[in-house]
């Protein structure tokens, strides 16, 4: 029987993203394929968007932290500018992809922003990170905004809608979509069936 290789579909904006992808490993007793995909384009096909910008703000943080604390993970530490525009971030995590070091990438990101408190908008801090996973920081700058990049997260995106994630973190695993890192412990009792 052929290996089951899931796909943990991630935003660099989402701490529930940033939970999942600490513990994916772990939990699902192997690395899944991190998939970069922007959120905000699923909010938009969703036609609703994030909490952080309501008033369940503060609750839902505190939530976060505690699952934080829960799971074993560093303490966070939230950027003043939460929740930042992103969409620089996730065409590095896309060119990432590209080099084959999505995970690397994506670990360096969150870990400067959910453990740090760093703003993600800011190109130094993404340039720092793209170093952190031995990737060419360089190439990435000078790639970023060129349409192979650009494209290539529109499509993931789009592959991601037509998958049925609605939300990040979702892991698919065969056919079916886990959305949410509280999901991870049944995703993996799906990798064992």
């Amino acid at each position: 029987m052929p290996a089951v290789h899931p796909v943990l579909y991630f935003d660099l904006g989402s701490p529930y993203a940033y939970l999942a992808m600490e513990r994916a490993p772990s939990v699902l007793r192997r690395e899944p394929q991190m998939e970069p995909v922007l959120l905000g384009a699923i909010f938009a096909r969703r036609g609703f968007g994030s909490w952080a910008q309501t008033p369940a703000r503060n609750g839902r943080m505190a939530e976060i932290e505690a699952r934080a604390e829960r799971y074993g993970l560093a303490s966070l530490r939230w950027p003043p500018s939460w929740p930042a525009n992103g969409l620089t971030a996730m065409r590095c995590a896309t060119w990432a992809k590209q080099q084959g070091a999505p995970d690397a990438y994506a670990r360096a990101v969150f870990r400067r922003e959910f453990e740090r408190g760093e703003d993600i908008s800011d190109m130094a801090v993404l340039l720092e990170c793209a170093r952190e996973a031995g990737l060419d920081a360089d190439a990435m700058a000078r790639e970023l905004e060129l349409a192979p990049v650009r494209e290539a997260l529109r499509e993931a995106t789009q592959a991601a809608w037509d998958a049925g994630v609605r939300g990040v973190p979702s892991l698919k695993v065969r056919e079916s979509i886990f959305y949410g890192d509280d999901q991870l412990e049944l995703a993996a009792a799906a990798l064992d069936a």
